[in-house]
């Protein structure tokens, strides 16, 4: 599509995002009749589609697999009519009428638009992490970890992604040590349980990583600090997978878009941003609670109230 041809074409409602809740929104937009599309820079799912295994999602009782469940949602959306276009959003003019996107040198204009743009990984910004991501670094187990087999291999968090992560890992490594800053894991019970009685699995309490070093061929050993005596160790390992916690992806949004003090994007309770006509959901929305269940219950919230707004 040219951007003249882009421009002669306003959409009812563009969704930035295809994780859970923008493939969600996008099932209730098509199938409402609006003219929609969504927008994603990646596969369809986002950060579901590299998850193994989900299990609390209901109507599986067995769970299913991540990326299956993001190709359901996909195929959903788009037999509803909604279009789907891999695109990384580059600006955004919300406050124009109609609503403008612009991405990969195209023009997109919509008459609303739900920002569903979930939330990345965060860094530990310590020595050598940027120098070997992609080399030993890595911040999703599901994508890489085949790549590790009979390693040692770290993984740093305590929460539900890491445990998880780090069960997922047992297949491929020789061993699986989570390093947490914490005495205690923060993780569901029965993760907790299920890595305490895997045997690959080990545990280096209050503790951080001060660096990652390595050789031409990848990472080679972590340099660890006890955050309660001080004491220095060194853990051998031949990758590093890390779980601190997530950052919304939320840096293109313009100021006009109100945002709580960790960049997540404040709504109301119809979703609704603070900018007329454009709503959030999903991961990248200010909530206590990030759950695929919840995300797919707000993906249909916004594009209902998306739906309210155009029939005003």
């Amino acid at each position: 599509m040219s951007d003249n041809q882009a421009q002669t074409s306003v959409y009812d409602l563009i969704i930035i995002g295809g994780g859970p809740a923008g493939l969600t929104a996008g099932i209730y937009g098509g199938r409402a009749g609006l003219k929609t599309v969504i927008m994603e820079q990646g596969i369809p799912g986002g950060q579901a589609a590299q998850t193994e295994k989900i299990e609390n999602f209901p109507g599986f009782p067995e769970g299913i697999d991540g990326p299956e469940l993001s190709m359901k949602m996909y195929e959903q959306a788009t037999r509803f009519g909604a279009e789907f276009t891999n695109a990384s959003v580059e600006s955004v003019d919300l406050e124009a009428t109609p609503k403008v996107i612009r991405a990969y040198g195209e023009t997109y204009l919509a008459r609303a638009v739900i920002i569903a743009t979930g939330a990345k990984p965060r860094r530990l910004n310590v020595p050598g992490e940027e120098e070997y991501s992609g080399r030993g670094v890595s911040y999703c187990a599901t994508c890489d970890g085949a790549f590790f087999k009979g390693e040692d291999l770290v993984v740093v968090g305590g929460g539900d992604s890491a445990v998880e992560e780090a069960l997922f890992l047992t297949h491929y490594a020789k061993s699986v040590t989570i390093v947490h800053r914490r005495d205690e894991l923060r993780a569901q019970k029965v993760l907790q349980d299920r890595a305490s009685a895997n045997p690959k699995v080990n545990f280096i309490w209050n503790s951080v990583i001060e660096k990652i070093d390595g050789d031409d061929k990848g990472v080679r050993r972590c340099l660890i600090r006890n955050v309660v005596n001080g004491e220095k160790g060194e853990i051998p390992c031949g990758g590093v997978f890390i779980y601190a916690g997530t950052a919304p992806a939320t840096e293109f949004l313009p100021a006009s878009i109100a945002r709580s003090q960790d960049r997540y994007i404040v709504t109301n309770e119809n979703l609704e941003t603070s900018v007329a006509g454009v709503f959030a959901a999903g991961d990248c929305r200010a909530k206590p609670v990030r759950q695929v269940a919840n995300a797919v219950g707000e993906g249909a919230v916004a594009a209902i109230m998306v739906e309210k707004y155009l029939a005003r």
